[in-house]
Formats: structure tokens, C-alpha cells, sequence
């Protein structure tokens, strides 16, 4: 089951008390005070993790708890700081306060640790409030309540690539012939109803590299205003360097291949124009079938992109496609680091 939002409720730990105590020995049994401060209560912490793909933990677990900090004790002993609530999170989660509608975090780097409540602090014990004129106060503090709220967690994959396309256009098929994911392949739209993440392999070179290519649902005509998949699909592809389209040139579903380019296009500006910046390249697919040969020449007359050809059938094309994906987006990672805003 793939989750990419849900709602949760944080709890950060409560302080301990701090504590009323005196010293009592043998030979002094009017001491000081000695009472000992409560303990922090545990925070409500986010951690990037690469190894998890989804939400499905905290669909089912939506209530999330720190541990309290423990009561200060008699003779200076503090109380223990109650032990964090970690929340893994896989990689491109937003996480939104549903109360004010504000982002309050973004995972994005696997393993760094994001504060999302705090536990409050433990309270003084009575040792804090001696003085000169009170030399025996019976006076502590409760520890401080720790932060609460709920929050909506929606997941936005980080991949290097991500693959655009109607329903049928061979989405999951050039996924399985090019990455180790294996989603599922039919002769009907929609086969594919959830993100998956494959991973390009580059074994042959002298540093193997791989690349993290986003299969998303098949979009459709009316997606910007949320029909069929709508949004959930769209937010995928944000953070992809890349946009890959891929197109069924043979028009086998009787469609257009240059209306269904541009009408991609069209629903990707009216979702988010900042999307039309990324860098593209267009795939046109099924090339055994004469009609896509028929077809290529019109395409590219209409539309002046870079088009690659590929048959996901008998795995024409394929190998140029690969080294093509990783000379752009190398290129494109490569200027990422090298800008100004990579660096602030």
C-alpha cells in the first residue's frame, strides 16, 4: 500500500517537576535544601531516511509521543530527560502545520535531524530559591509543558528524472526496461496508481553512477484542476531535475502524439508555471509501428524539442536514452552546485 499524505498529531514531553528536599544527616538534621531539578521532556524529531519510500506508518499510527521528563528527587539528583519521538521520513516530505497552514519542515537531506516540537523544559528544584533570608524555601518549579500540534504530512518524490505522460504511453514499460522497479504493465490506462522510484544503473563506467527515475500515474486532460489523479500526481515532479516526457507516437489509443505534447505541457503551466523551466526531453515511444515512423516527421515540425527514439518492445533506443539521461542531468547537477542559491 503506498501512502503520500496523511495527518498526524505530535506530542513533545512535559519537564518534570523540579523537588521540595531537605538534607537530613546524623549530625544535621536541619540541612539545606537539596531538592533536584525534573528532567527535559523528549522531543518530537523528523529524520530523513533514503531507505523508506512512503507513508504508510503514520496512516496507521497517526499519534506520536515523547516521553516525559522525570520528577527531580531528593539529595541534587535530576531527573532523567525523557527520551525523543523519531519520526523516519522518507525524503521530500512537507510537513504542514493543519492549525495556521504553514510548511514548518521539508525533508530533503537523508539523515538530518529536524526538531518539529519541543519538550519542555524541567522545573528548578527548591535549591534555586535559597538566599540569605530564606535559607529553607519550600519552593519549586513544574516543568514546562512540551509543544503539540497536528500536522499534514504530504510526500513529494526527489528524483533526478521524472517521467511525463498519459495513460498508456509506455510509462511502465521504459521503467521496467531501464530501472530494477518493477510496476505493473497491461494493455489498459491506469495500470500504474502510485509514484514509484526505479533506479538507473551505470555498472559500465569507470565510477558507476545511477540516477532515481519517478514513474508517476498517467496524466490526463484536466489534471491541473485535480480530475483523475490530479495533484497527487503533479507534486511528484517538482523537485525532478529533469522532466522526461514520453509519448505514444503511433497514436495506438487514437489520440494525436502532438496534441496529447501539448497538452502535457499545457497541464504542467496551468498546475505550476515554474514547471516549464525545467529542462525536458521528449521520448517517443513504440517506433517499431509504422504509424510512429509516419507520425515523427510531423511531431518534430510542430514541436522544436529534442526528441529520442525508443521501442520499449524491442528495447531500440534504450542504451542512447540512458547515456542521454545521464549527460543532462549530470550537466544540470553539476550548475545546481556551482549556483549562488546552492550555496546560501
Amino acid at each position: 500500500m503506498f501512502v503520500d499524505e496523511c495527518v498526524i498529531k505530535a506530542y513533545a514531553g512535559d519537564g518534570g517537576r523540579g523537588c521540595i528536599g531537605f538534607r537530613r544527616e546524623k549530625y544535621e538534621p536541619w540541612g539545606g535544601p537539596n531538592g533536584g531539578d525534573g528532567g527535559r521532556g523528549g522531543d518530537v524529531v523528523l529524520v530523513g531516511d533514503v531507505n523508506t519510500n512512503n507513508l504508510v506508518d503514520y496512516q496507521y499510527q497517526p499519534h506520536w509521543k515523547a516521553e516525559r521528563g522525570e520528577h527531580g528527587q531528593g539529595a541534587d539528583c535530576h531527573g532523567r530527560d525523557g527520551k525523543p519521538a523519531v519520526l523516519k521520513l522518507p525524503l521530500g516530505t512537507v510537513v504542514t502545520d493543519v492549525e495556521t497552514g504553514k510548511v514548518v519542515a521539508e525533508v530533503i537531506i537523508d539523515g538530518q535531524p529536524i526538531v518539529l516540537c519541543k519538550g519542555g523544559n524541567g522545573g528548578w528544584g527548591n535549591t534555586h530559591f535559597k538566599t540569605s533570608t530564606n535559607r529553607t524555601p519550600r519552593r519549586a518549579n513544574a516543568g514546562q509543558l512540551g509543544e503539540h500540534s497536528v500536522y499534514r504530512l504530504v510526500l513529494k518524490s526527489i528524483a533526478d528524472v521524472g517521467l511525463v505522460g498519459f495513460p498508456n504511453a509506455g510509462k511502465s514499460s521504459l521503467t521496467n526496461a531501464i530501472t530494477k522497479a518493477r510496476p505493473k504493465t497491461a494493455a489498459y490506462p491506469f495500470t500504474t496508481l502510485h509514484p514509484q522510484i526505479g533506479v538507473i544503473e551505470y555498472n559500465d563506467l569507470r565510477q558507476p553512477r545511477r540516477l532515481l527515475l519517478a514513474d508517476v500515474p498517467g496524466l490526463i486532460e484536466g489534471a491541473s484542476d485535480n480530475r483523475g489523479l490530479g495533484h497527487r500526481f503533479l507534486r511528484h515532479i517538482e523537485r525532478c531535475a529533469l522532466l522526461l516526457f514520453i509519448v505514444d507516437l503511433a497514436g495506438v489509443d487514437h489520440r494525436d502524439p502532438r496534441e496529447d505534447y501539448a497538452t502535457l505541457v499545457s497541464e504542467l503551466k496551468l498546475y505550476d508555471p515554474a514547471l516549464l523551466k525545467k529542462p525536458r526531453l521528449v521520448v517517443a515511444n513504440k517506433m517499431d509501428l509504422e504509424a510512429a515512423r509516419a507520425n515523427l516527421p510531423k511531431f518534430k515540425r510542430r514541436h522544436k524539442v529534442d526528441v529520442v527514439e525508443i521501442s520499449c518492445l524491442d528495447g531500440a533506443g534504450l542504451e542512447k536514452l540512458k547515456k542521454e539521461l545521464l549527460k543532462r542531468v549530470t550537466a544540470l547537477r553539476g550548475r545546481e552546485k556551482l549556483s549562488p542559491a546552492a550555496h546560501a
